[in-house]
């Protein structure tokens, strides 16, 4: 897409760059670096230190960001962004309960996970202590081709949208087990005949994890419910034979209740 220049040009006038600038350094704090000098925001998203300095003092007075001993770090008011998605959805008084009764039944993790590029998100998580040490707030990315979640929603799109998808996505050989682009597109077609996909020991060794999607009253695919397990917990068989049918029965409820 040619979007605008910095100066106002550009065959995309109604892309504001400034604005997508300061989404940037937003995105710029990270596990890595939390908190940043001036000059390590300017480096990090490439502008004058003029600029990263207007950036973040437009975001200081907004409340987004905060200043202590010449570093900047983000605000608790950023977690309002990410909120607004997650009130559109109705997780709290709707979705919730339901994934809690499941993660009760198996006795498993369940989230639900959205499709964002060529990853999915957590959108909402009922954890199992102790399950397996991957970090998975809310918010947490991770590649889509390697994950169940990620396949169910790959699988929902279009052949056009796929294939960009799978295009974007950079293949690595997460374990033995990882699929690459020929074997997943195969993979996809099963997930669309079956209606649920398993992922196994394809992320990570040990983990197996079964996902779900979640239709709206259109027919339409909204997110993936998912549920990971450790291979020393549940077998394939009892995956197939007891996790699906309860993780489709909780879909359709959820289905019931999305607007």
């Amino acid at each position: 897409m040619n979007h605008q220049n910095s100066d106002g040009t550009g065959a995309d006038k109604e892309f504001l760059s400034t604005f997508a600038r300061g989404l940037e350094v937003i995105r710029s704090f990270d596990t890595e670096t939390p908190s940043m000098t001036l000059s390590a925001v300017a480096e990090k998203n490439n502008l004058s230190r003029a600029s990263a300095r207007r950036f973040l003092l437009t975001l200081q007075k907004l409340g987004y960001v905060s200043l202590d001993d010449k570093k900047f770090a983000l605000t608790a008011k950023v977690l309002e962004l990410g909120y607004s998605y997650l009130a559109s959805l109705d997780f709290s008084e709707t979705v919730t309960p339901i994934m809690e009764e499941v993660s009760y039944q198996l006795g498993e993790s369940c989230s639900a996970l959205v499709l964002d590029g060529v990853d999915i998100v957590y959108v909402a998580r009922i954890p199992r202590r102790g399950l397996i040490p991957i970090n998975l707030q809310i918010g947490a990315r991770l590649p889509a081709y390697a994950t169940s979640g990620g396949r169910v929603l790959m699988a929902a799109l279009q052949s056009p949208e796929l294939d960009d998808v799978i295009e974007k996505t950079h293949f690595e050989q997460l374990t033995a087990y990882t699929k690459g682009p020929d074997a997943l597109r195969t993979e996809l077609s099963k997930v669309r005949s079956d209606g649920y996909a398993i992922v196994d020991q394809e992320l990570e060794l040990g983990m197996r994890a079964l996902a779900v999607p979640v239709f709206d009253r259109r027919g339409t695919t909204r997110f993936a419910l998912n549920s990971s397990s450790h291979v020393s917990s549940v077998s394939m068989e009892r995956i197939v034979q007891e996790y699906v049918p309860i993780m489709q029965h909780a879909a359709r409820k959820l289905t019931e209740v999305l607007p």
